[in-house]
């Protein structure tokens, strides 16, 4: 079954409200729908979530006419095809002879977007051409998977009693644990706003802290051990992005609670040292926004051998078919109970999960089970 054509597709919706995190200013939610075509009529779709849109497309569009005639089941190998294309080859630097030139180096974060969204359809192509689900294809079951709803952002009024009022209303639509971001306000404000979620959503919800890398490490540890009476899951890339493993080895030391990290990571090879520090507990590793689902397969069998959850960074759609297929460590996805926050899958993806009783509940369409609504599609292409 070869390829004949890849397409991408860069999406966005202007959000309503500007948000932040701690970190940067979101005013849109936005993707890159993958198309890759291959015989006997099939079409895998892929997700990419990265920036800017039009550079990542471009990189989707150029990889497609490197791979296209390839074998479309063949993951592994078109993988690593693109992949060796980011480093030195013999006599690959003039980009003569059908060879193409070292990709630069300012690129890598998009064209490890662009390898991610591609690979990821491949898997879709898989999926359907078995005519199975993703998950079965990986040994899975078809299990609830347990998720969580994202809330907390800093619109410009924020306050320490709106972001409770969101967290309660997560609880209130069924979900139980919910995600906070934080480190916007100073540290002790911080505190009492942890403290004021903790007491609207009740004891028995999981919490988690999304810190959005605030934090260096003496102010870490202080607003650790200020919010520890609050039971809290875990403190999410609770470092500055400069931190590396050592630092997360002495916080870690220093706090009770868990530490989870790998949204911001684009490949294996830095993802294998945060885990074998052993300073983290929790591996949140996206797919779609670098190196796809056969990177986070490989690393998620990294984190099993060393006792570390799997709980994917956004896209139920498509990484609960990654947890289901890890009955040890697969512990739960991430969503968003809120449509205003990132409507843009609300809308292309029409039934892309089924939430009931702060589960996710996977069905047994082939590939991802995306359906695709493109009459959305082309009322947001970017």
């Amino acid at each position: 079954m070869k390829i004949t054509a890849v397409r991408a597709h860069p999406l966005s919706i202007r959000l309503e409200h500007e948000l932040w995190t701690a970190q940067e200013a979101l005013k849109d939610s936005s993707l890159i729908l993958v198309e890759v075509e291959a015989g006997e009529g099939l079409t895998g779709y892929g997700i990419i979530h990265g920036s800017p849109l039009k550079s990542i497309a471009e990189w989707v569009t150029r990889f497609g006419d490197i791979i296209r005639g390839d074998d479309a089941l063949a993951h592994e190998i078109i993988w690593n095809k693109l992949f060796s294309l980011t480093t030195p080859r013999p006599r690959a630097m003039f980009g003569t002879g059908g060879l193409v030139a070292p990709l630069p180096r300012s690129a890598r974060p998009q064209v490890m977007a662009a390898i991610g969204g591609i690979d990821i359809a491949l898997w879709d192509l898989k999926g359907k051409a078995a005519r199975m689900p993703v998950y079965k294809l990986l040994g899975g079951e078809r299990r609830p998977i347990f998720t969580y709803s994202t809330g907390g952002y800093y619109p410009r009024d924020a306050t320490i009693e709106s972001a409770a009022r969101e967290m309660a209303g997560f609880v209130a639509k069924g979900y139980r644990a919910v995600k906070l971001k934080t480190g916007g306000f100073s540290v002790e404000d911080e505190i009492e706003r942890v403290a004021a979620v903790r007491e609207a959503i009740g004891r028995d919800i999981l919490l988690m802290l999304d810190m959005n890398a605030a934090y260096g490490l003496n102010d870490c540890i202080r607003f650790a051990h200020g919010v520890e009476p609050y039971n809290i899951t875990w403190l999410e890339e609770p470092l500055h992005w400069y931190l590396q493993p050592n630092d997360y080895v002495q916080l870690a030391g220093a706090t009770r609670i868990p530490l989870s990290h790998g949204e911001r990571e684009i490949h294996r090879f830095t993802v294998r040292d945060f885990i074998e520090c052993g300073a983290i507990k929790y591996l949140q590793f996206d797919s779609t926004r670098a190196a796809g689902f056969t990177e986070s397969l490989r690393v998620a069998q990294l984190a099993e051998q060393h006792g570390v959850f799997v709980v994917p960074h956004h896209s139920p759609e498509i990484h609960a078919h990654l947890v289901a297929a890890l009955p040890e460590v697969g512990y739960c996805v991430e969503s968003h109970a809120s449509d205003t926050r990132d409507p843009l899958p609300h809308q292309i993806f029409p039934e892309r999960v089924i939430f009931r009783d702060g589960y996710i509940h996977l069905t047994d369409k082939p590939g991802f089970g995306l359906d695709i609504d493109w009459k959305s599609v082309e009322r947001h292409r970017a």
